[in-house]
């Protein structure tokens, strides 16, 4: 079997769930999020930590960041969620467009977390935000929606703002209720969300450019 033939969505959700969980069961997290998080201080100058023997290159760390979780329930509600939107997502853009939509959020989610924070030496993990690039994907191809319009914005528009508004919300309790470990990357998600809004339409047409 040829590796494409396995869904992309089971490849991402099987290496985030082993490697997290290797990490929660080894009680490395704290190291691996210095090591290979993604924290904003980075891309804006050198940060190498004196008695950190391993640093993942700053450029990668924002698909580094997505492998790791702070608690069972953070790792928990990204798979569902990832698994979710990922199969419907790749079931409509194919492998190659679900993966892209998928780096690409990765990157855009450390982007929006950098603008918001550029000094900030605290690391940013999970894959929520690039998962939120998924979710809007899944927001546009699949939402029915009976949202009303508001002034100018159609309903259709609406609809993907709630639903994104939802998932940060979701986020947002999880780091009340300290499931999560880790402080909420508002930026993160919002830059996540807005990479699969745009990109979702132009890699649909161009899978079906021959169609």
């Amino acid at each position: 079997m040829r590796w494409r033939d396995t869904p992309a969505t089971a490849v991402i959700a099987g290496v985030t769930l082993l490697t997290s969980a290797l990490l929660l069961l080894s009680g490395s997290v704290a190291d691996a999020a210095i090591g290979a998080g993604f924290i904003p201080l980075r891309w804006s100058s050198v940060v190498i930590p004196a008695d950190h023997l391993f640093l993942l290159p700053s450029w990668l760390t924002p698909l580094g960041a997505t492998l790791i979780h702070a608690g069972v329930a953070h790792l928990a509600l990204n798979l569902v969620v990832l698994v979710f939107c990922g199969q419907k997502t790749e079931r409509a853009l194919g492998w190659g467009g679900a993966v892209l939509i998928y780096l690409v959020g990765a990157y855009a989610a450390a982007a929006g977390q950098w603008g918001l924070s550029p000094e900030s030496a605290v690391p940013m993990i999970g894959a929520s935000g690039a998962i939120s690039a998924w979710l809007a994907s899944y927001a546009l191809l699949y939402g029915r929606t009976q949202a009303r319009a508001i002034g100018p914005i159609p309903a259709r528009i609406v609809h993907v703002l709630w639903l994104a508004a939802a998932w940060v919300g979701i986020q947002v309790l999880i780091g009340l209720a300290g499931m999560g470990g880790t402080s909420v990357a508002i930026g993160a998600h919002v830059g996540g969300f807005v990479a699969g809004l745009l990109l979702t339409r132009p890699v649909l047409l161009w899978r079906w450019r021959a169609a």
